[in-house]
């Protein structure tokens, strides 16, 4: 296997135009699980940790090597063990908020062409969420196509218009629906996927991403469990990140189910989403229109023509809401962090002193 072959592109080389130093191989990250990683190259799998400056000098997890990442490693002990010296360039990110009251990023994967953001038509359907889940993927710089899974469990209607729905957020989105249970859809699937190139799987748990990717790469054998019957919620089957190689030699990201999808400044992420919002506020009366209250508000006005659905709209608020007021928080605590750094510096300045 070449490296091309595992989606190598000459961008991640920008810094390094003459190749890797001596003692290193170039190596991409094929699974995190916790501080525990699995790398690839042309000779194949090697479990590696990271080195210690890597460790102390991250300000957060996104310094951190993520599923999808380029990286150095010098080999140990026969190539049986690497170690991971530097990160190379991301073409992009998917991150999102940690889970709780903190403001954290939390690193998903990394270097990806297109995600696929899967619901499924068995009552999982929701179009806030998916607003949510497109918000963090265009905000990622990633190309977003919905599927959605389960079109056995739904009557011909349902279908139609859960895919009527999905499209109208982006008509420039592909929207499909299929079933792993009968195969119906799915080689419209496979037909997005080409080789060298990187997806990822991004859904709530028990909506069948790793299903997916059992039919798509049937020799993978992907643990799957049922949902459950007393709620109809997804049980976690996938526990850690982990990078794919499909038979037709596309990569695939599957990642555990997310309970909680919380944003962090995602001003890029919102725009793309709700760019139909957008585009109306820029004929608003007032340049600082909240579009809550304010007279010549364009936004307020297409929803009472109808043109703009209240929901849209508030999840449209609500998104922007949670956004700013995690923005701040984190550049608070940043400049909380920077003048505690500041105080222990002249502290221990003023001690050599003495």
């Amino acid at each position: 296997m070449t490296l091309k072959e595992l989606g190598f592109q000459d961008c991640f080389l920008e810094q390094q135009p003459g190749g890797p130093p001596d003692g290193f191989r170039i190596a991409r990250v094929m699974t995190v699980n916790k501080d525990r990683y699995l790398v690839r190259n042309e000779l194949g799998d090697v479990p590696a940790e990271v080195t210690g400056n890597i460790m102390f000098g991250a300000e957060s997890k996104l310094d951190y090597p993520g599923t999808g990442d380029w990286v150095l490693v010098q080999y140990m002990d026969g190539e049986t063990f690497g170690i991971i010296h530097e990160i190379l360039p991301r073409k992009n990110v998917l991150k999102r908020k940690v889970a709780g009251k903190g403001v954290a990023y939390q690193l998903i994967a990394t270097n990806i062409e297109t995600a696929f953001v899967v619901q499924a038509l068995d009552g999982n359907f929701n179009v806030p969420r998916l607003e949510r889940y497109l918000t963090m993927v265009t905000d990622g710089k990633i190309e977003p196509v919905i599927l959605l899974s389960k079109n056995d469990l739904a009557t011909e209607e349902q279908v139609d218009d859960c895919v009527g729905a999905a499209a109208e957020l982006d008509e420039r989105m592909t929207v499909i629906a299929f079933s792993n249970v009968t195969g119906d859809g799915l080689d419209r699937v496979l037909g997005l996927v080409k080789p060298g190139c990187t997806y990822c799987l991004l859904g709530s748990s028990g909506v069948g991403k790793t299903s997916l990717i059992n039919r798509l790469a049937p020799d993978k054998h992907l643990l799957t469990q049922e949902v459950r019957e007393k709620d109809g919620k997804g049980r976690h089957a996938t526990t850690r990140r982990e990078l794919f190689l499909l038979d037709n030699g596309g990569l695939i990201i599957d990642t555990p189910g997310m309970r909680e999808l919380g944003h962090i400044g995602v001003e890029e992420g919102i725009s793309e989403t709700f760019a139909d919002i957008l585009e109306l506020a820029e004929e608003c009366r007032f340049s600082d229109c909240t579009h809550t209250s304010e007279p010549g508000c364009e936004v307020l006005a297409a929803m009472k023509d109808g043109t703009l659905s209240t929901r849209r709209h508030e999840n449209y608020l609500k998104l922007k809401k949670e956004s700013d007021h995690h923005s701040r928080t984190l550049l608070e605590k940043r400049r909380k962090d920077k003048a505690f750094g500041k105080m222990i510096k002249g502290v221990m300045k003023h001690h050599k002193k003495r």
